[in-house]
Parts: C-alpha cells; structure tokens; sequence
C-alpha cells in the first residue's frame, strides 16, 4: 500500500504508484509533493479507488469547544459562499464588519486543529482574547517569544513562515487575517508548506499594488464574498460616517523650502525624461536610486518636500480647532512620519503610539482609550491595519499615502455601530503641493471600486 508522510514542509509518497502533484526525488527514492496539495492528492487517490496509508497529519489534541456566536445575516451569507467553495476562500470586508466572527463561526463549526496567521503582535493578543471569549479555549501562541502550539494556535506570520517546516501538518484549517500579506514573496510559503485542506482569508482590501494577489487564488482560493463600506451602511450594520477635506496653506518659508526640493526632484525626472505614470513607474525609478547617485538626491529632495507638506505649521494650528470642535467624541489623529506624531503628542498632551511604542505601553494606551480614560490618540501607520479601536468616532488625517487600502483602513477605525453615533472622517491637506494629487488617487481608487 502506498504510504504518504509529511516531510519538513513537503509531502512524500512511496509506492508503486505516482500522482500527477509530485515529482520524483531520487535520494529518497519516493515522490515528493507540496504540502498544499494533500487535499488534492487525497482526492486523486480516492477517485482511483487506490488505498493508502496516510501519515501526513499530526496534529495537538482536540479540545472541547462551546460557542454561541451569532452571524448577521451578511456574515451568515459570507460563511455560506465561503463553504459552497469547498470551505477555502477569501472574504473581502470592510473594517469593522466582523470578520473575525465569521472565522470563529466556522471553526466552532468544524471543531478541527486550527492555525490563525496575523500580520502584528497587537492582532495576535486580540485573536487570542476573541478565541477565549467566543469559543471557551485557551488558544496558542506562536510569536512574540511564545510557542505554545494547541488545537487553536494564533501565528504571526513572521512565526508561521519560519516554523512551517514544523508546524505545517499540524492543522487542518488555516485562516489569514489580512490575508493580502500572504502574496508576498516569502510569506506565501506558509500556505505552500501547510497539508490544511480547509483555507480562509480575509481582508478589507483585496489588491495589491505589486498586482502578486493574482496569486492568492492557488494559495487560499478564490474571492467569494465582497461588501462595500456604503453597502452595509445602508444596511445599517456599520455607523453612518461622513468625510471631509481641509486645505491648508504652506507658510512662506514652508513653501520656499517645498518648491526647491521639488525642483530637484522635478529636474531630475525632465532630465532623464522619467515619467512616473504609475505605481511600478516609482518603483522602477526607487530600484535606480541604488546605483545613481543622481536618482537618490532626487528621491530624497521630494522626500523632503513631502515631509514639508505633510508637516506644516497651518496644520497643527488646524488641528487645534478640530480638538476644541470635536471635545466631547473620541479622536484618533493619523499621520504619515512618526516626528509629528511625537510633536503633536508633546505640543497637546496627547498619548502616542507608533512602532517605537513598547507593546505593554501600547496596550495600555489603547485599553484607556477604551475605558475613556484617554479621549485622543495621535499614530503614524501602526493602527491602520486590523486592531481593534472601540467607539472611536472621529479621524484626523494630516498625512498618509496614495494607497486605498490605508483609506479604507483608517476609516474602519470609525465605523464600529454604536446608537446614535455617526462617524466623521477629516483630511488635512496643503495647497498646492503633491499631497493634493495623493488624496485625489486615494479617493479615486476607493470610488472605483465601489
């Protein structure tokens, strides 16, 4: 009988038989096939009616599970498209809908060796907390200094991708949280070198740039249920919220500064005969700036430009009227350069967090945040992306990039329901500079795909 075992990340199959997934390797004397292909080839030998002895899986003990969780009714429906597709898939909702119940509910369903994979430590405790509360487990942790594996086991995929090897025949299901990071180069190898036949993803922003979530499809399958910000706000299930833009002027000795920067940058790209038409346009002209001494000078002459503009005294003077206007609501200001998260937290006593903020410090910032404690937060990039910010319901943004997944990130942050409650998202934006052309792509791509 053919006898099929897990292999450090690869399965490997011996006997007098081959599956159209492997390749024989000659120093085992055996076929040798991805680990993401277990399913597949479990279902070739199944509809060849050849018996096998299957080793692959060893996988924690089961534990007992005690859920009560409750869809609404468009998660309820995400959860069905999502098992129809022969339980792999990914979900695209926006912040604040509730993926993380849809993932709990089909793990409380399957009751099976589960693997949840974040992108941050702060996601991880916040998985963790969720298991605990929804389905009456103690989860494990892998990463952060931990390495506790479980029947339901919390990844960072930093964690996931350095231990696949060892951890990829421990579970059956896989779910990605933010599941776009999972398309990068070595992060993919997670889902690769995992035999778990049950896949899901989830995120608010499907695409990326880079165009690689092309691949996701062959690593966690197919989008198979989408909502929009405006769909469930109509229905009610996110906070009605409103957006507004502000300019702003440079002073006199900002905008002398932002107009020679630019210059540089400008004559650099007339001088090359460069245009930057595009997201892979930068890109290509980033790789150059390693070999031409030229092209960095350019790069951080509108580096600096920008840094100007995004940094401006009328905005800081601005933003002390939205903090007296919006007094009484919960602020969370967002920037793009932690330096004016940290001018902003000295200039108006305001508790920051960015990526230099000790993780117990910033639990305890965002836990007094919560309680009310703390009625503004100032962060460059750090909250964009998954955690959980309850009952905030105003966004400051004075800088960010062209992206549109940082849009819908940071709006997310706000539209958590809450009786009465109407959310109210303000950019602030100077004049006559490039931060006008990024909001400006920022939106355009947020109403394409609406």
């Amino acid at each position: 009988m053919p006898r099929l075992w897990f292999d450090k990340g690869t399965l490997l199959l011996k006997g007098e038989v081959g599956t159209p997934y492997g390749k024989w390797d000659p120093r085992r004397g055996c076929y040798r096939i991805k680990a993401c292909h277990y399913r597949d080839v479990l279902d070739y030998f199944r509809e060849s009616n050849i018996k096998i002895d299957d080793a692959a899986p060893n996988p924690p003990a089961l534990e007992q599970i005690n859920s009560s969780i409750e869809l609404r009714s468009y998660q309820s429906k995400a959860l069905d498209k999502w098992q129809s597709s022969g339980n792999r898939g990914v979900m695209v909702l926006p912040t604040a809908a509730g993926k993380t119940f849809i993932a709990l509910k089909a793990i409380a369903l399957f009751k099976t060796q589960t693997m949840i994979v974040v992108p941050t430590l702060d996601l991880l405790d916040q998985w963790k907390k969720r298991v605990k509360e929804c389905l009456d487990v103690d989860a494990g942790v892998v990463g952060g200094g931990e390495n506790d594996v479980r029947m339901i086991t919390v990844a960072t995929y930093d964690s996931a991708y350095a231990q696949a090897p060892h951890l990829g025949n421990k579970f059956l299901f896989l779910v990605f949280d933010e599941v776009h990071h999972l398309a990068s180069p070595g992060y993919m190898q997670i889902a690769e070198m995992h035999i778990a036949p049950y896949r899901m993803g989830l995120t608010a922003t499907y695409e990326r740039s880079d165009q690689r979530h092309t691949l996701l499809p062959l690593l966690v399958g197919d989008p198979v249920y989408s909502a929009s910000v405006e769909e469930l706000t109509t229905e009610k299930h996110l906070a009605p919220y409103t957006y507004e833009k502000v300019s702003v002027e440079l002073t006199a000795e900002e905008q002398q500064t932002y107009d020679a920067q630019m210059g540089v940058f400008r004559k650099y790209l007339r001088d090359r005969r460069i245009v930057l038409g595009s997201a892979a346009d930068f890109q290509r002209f980033i790789m150059t700036t390693g070999r031409d001494p030229r092209a960095r000078e350019a790069l951080l002459a509108r580096n600096k430009a920008l840094k100007t503009a995004v940094n401006s005294q009328a905005k800081l003077d601005l933003l002390a009227e939205k903090l007296e206007e919006y007094q009484n609501e919960k602020i969370l200001i967002f920037t793009l350069h932690n330096d004016l998260v940290y001018a902003i937290s000295r200039r108006f006593l305001i508790p920051a967090v960015t990526y230099q903020t000790p993780r117990e410090e910033r639990r305890s910032i965002m836990a007094n945040f919560g309680s009310g404690k703390y009625k503004v937060i100032v962060t460059s990039q750090v909250l964009d992306e998954g955690v959980d910010v309850p009952d905030a319901s105003v966004g400051l943004v004075l800088g960010g990039t062209g992206s549109k997944r940082e849009y819908i990130q940071r709006l997310g942050r706000l539209l958590r329901k809450k009786e009465g409650k109407t959310a109210k998202l303000v950019e602030i934006i100077s004049k006559e500079t490039v931060e006008v052309g990024i909001s400006r792509r920022r939106h355009q791509k947020t109403e394409e795909t609406q």
